[in-house]
């Protein structure tokens, strides 16, 4: 299961909206609904790191 988490990536149209949104939010043009769902995905990809450090920390601990 650590694996999985580590090896864990959006696929490529959702890496293609996010990208959009980011060029959005840097030229100042998101509508308020796009800057929520940017916020959004900012702070899950916080959380998704943390747990993917934890992950990573375990899978070397626990490598043979």
């Amino acid at each position: 299961m650590a694996r999985k988490i580590v090896d864990l990536r959006a696929d490529s149209e959702l890496e293609a909206h996010i990208d959009d949104l980011r060029c959005k939010s840097n030229d100042g043009s998101l509508t308020e609904d796009e800057e929520a769902e940017y916020r959004d995905f900012v702070e899950a990809v916080d959380i998704i790191s943390v747990i993917q450090a934890k992950a990573r920390r375990f899978l070397a601990q626990h490598s043979t």
